[in-house]
């Protein structure tokens, strides 16, 4: 049979879309300019990543739900209008703008560019580093739908849609797996055992389903990695077998008739 052609070995580039990347920044300074809708769903989304928050705007120019972040001291709120030394106060990790002022975003666009800070400028794909997408969420697992500037309405629908074929429980199943890697990690925390570790787990989450998953206990997880180094996967059923089993271990341990007591004579 004759080798593949490398066009059909790899795939296509495309060109033309984003780095689709989870970006880190917890407990990093963000600036955020402005205080409306556009400004509050922003606040969201790095109150969610853990991000340390600053909203310049003055106080008559925020909306309900940011006057509600600021007075809970969720975020650090400057009541006054932007100043281009404001971007000097601290090593600013991105810089968001919402403000209904084209000029004057433009123009924090450029001061952004000469120092080399990354933002993104509300409703100007042009003058963005970077796109906010449509997120479900749903404890650990995030999922993001970018129409790259395109269509933010229709990122919306199409992240319904995919929410709708998700599992109820996918969060609970995706938290028992990291669960179990971290118990794995101790159990093999060896270099070498890498690619081991990460077949094992590829098998254990082909072996159970979500509901599976699900119900997975601390006792149940235990059980589990003493499969790890002969390298198989139990049944679901046979994993419970064996924690009923510990249970009529247990109760036999604690009284099994051969001292001969008698009750009640």
């Amino acid at each position: 049979m004759a080798e593949s052609r490398p066009q059909e070995k790899y795939p296509a580039i495309q060109g033309g879309g984003s780095l689709m990347i989870a970006w880190q920044v917890k407990g990093k300074p963000v600036l955020v300019i402005g205080g409306g809708e556009v400004a509050a769903g922003r606040i969201v989304h790095l109150l969610n990543a853990d991000a340390v928050v600053t909203v310049i705007c003055p106080s008559s120019g925020l909306n309900a739900e940011v006057s509600y972040r600021v007075a809970q001291k969720q975020v650090t709120h400057v009541d006054r209008i932007f100043l281009p030394s404001d971007l000097d106060d601290k090593d600013w990790s991105m810089v968001l703008v919402a403000i209904d002022d084209p000029a004057a975003s433009t123009q924090i666009w450029k001061l952004c560019k000469q120092k080399r800070l990354v933002a993104n400028i509300a409703d100007v794909p042009p003058e963005c580093d970077f796109y906010f997408g449509s997120v479900h969420r749903d404890g650990p697992l995030q999922i993001m739908v970018s129409t790259n500037g395109k269509g933010p309405r229709l990122a919306s629908m199409i992240r319904r849609f995919i929410a709708k074929q998700l599992p109820s429980n996918a969060g609970r199943a995706i938290e028992a797996i990291g669960e179990l890697r971290v118990k794995l990690r101790q159990v093999a925390p060896e270099p070498e055992e890498g690619p081991k570790r990460m077949s094992w787990m590829k098998d254990v989450s082909d072996k159970y389903s979500w509901e599976e998953m699900c119900e997975m206990t601390d006792e149940d997880m235990t059980n589990l990695l003493t499969f790890y180094e002969p390298n198989r996967v139990p049944s679901f059923h046979d994993l419970r077998g064996m924690r009923a089993s510990a249970i009529e271990a247990a109760k036999a341990d604690v009284f099994d008739g051969s001292f001969g007591f008698s009750v009640g004579v």
